[in-house]
């Protein structure tokens, strides 16, 4: 099943957006027991920069440690990503997926651009 993530935009740099990411049919967003979300900047590799498991516990990758949030909400069916104080390096593709991912569950993404 496909995670579809959305809630991408243009956005100045120090500014705010907010992502969400779906199962098709309103699904438990686990299928694993942790998932996370994943960028893709321009020209580079996909890269980790949250996750969270079904407990609750959460990891940050450094560059993003204090701008960014991930939560779900109480059903479990939707992952959000809060990004704060985004900066231009900010800009890529953002995916969910399982963490470590899974091929079949790569959906699409959503563009967040952050203009300096």
């Amino acid at each position: 099943v496909q995670l579809q993530a959305s809630g991408g935009g243009l956005v100045q740099a120090g500014g705010s957006l907010r992502l969400s990411c779906t199962a098709p049919g309103r699904e438990s967003i686990f299928n694993s027991d942790v998932v996370g979300w994943f960028r893709q900047p321009p020209g580079k590799q996909v890269e980790l920069v949250a996750r969270t498991g079904s407990t609750g516990a959460t990891n940050y990758e450094d560059s993003v440690k204090g701008r960014f949030a991930i939560s779900t909400d109480n059903a479990k069916t939707t992952l959000y990503l809060q990004m704060n104080n985004v900066k231009p390096e900010d800009t890529a593709v953002y995916y969910c997926n399982d963490v470590p991912p899974r091929a079949d569950r790569w959906g699409r993404g959503t563009q967040v651009t952050v203009s300096s």
